[in-house]
């Protein structure tokens, strides 16, 4: 008997991280030149190196998904292959993380709608808490050193 809840956390697991994408892509455009440069800079930066840190992470640590674990069919249709780190969160992370330096209020939208992500991911059997948590940890700790590393010498926000 399915929950009449499921639609909900079907569409946050496979689709909500596209508003994500689409208010970011308002956002930056809306901007003042150097904030738009500055927070596409970061984007550009650090999207990539999130996804090459988390495959290194996935190679390091194989969590085999909970539906593969817990022989059940998901809500959603997965390969039953690695779910560590979650890449839906990981992706809505890196650009709430980068957001927030620029725009707090923003931010903190786009980190409530991450975390809704990241419960429909487990509610739908595809991961488990801990790769939810690596698909936060790994952009947090990411874009707080790429913007340290960047601020002073490239950022009109950091001068």
């Amino acid at each position: 008997m399915s929950n009449i809840l499921d639609p909900v956390f079907i569409f946050g697991a496979k689709y909500l991280y596209l508003l994500i994408i689409f208010i970011a892509f308002i956002w930056i455009f809306t901007r003042s030149g150097s904030e738009r440069k500055d927070s596409l800079l970061l984007i550009c930066i650090c999207v990539p190196l999130a996804f090459m840190v988390s495959d290194i992470a996935g190679r390091l640590y194989y969590n085999p998904r909970p539906f593969v674990l817990g022989s059940f069919a998901p809500l959603i249709s997965h390969s039953p292959d690695n779910g560590f780190p979650s890449h839906h969160v990981l992706l809505a992370s890196v650009i709430s993380a980068v957001i927030f330096i620029f725009d707090k209020r923003i931010s903190f939208f786009l980190w409530g709608l991450t975390f809704f992500i990241g419960i429909s991911r487990v509610y739908t059997g595809v991961h488990h808490v801990v790769d939810i948590a690596a698909g936060v940890l790994i952009p947090v700790v990411l874009v707080t050193a790429i913007y340290c590393l960047l601020a002073k010498r490239f950022l009109q926000k950091g001068k």
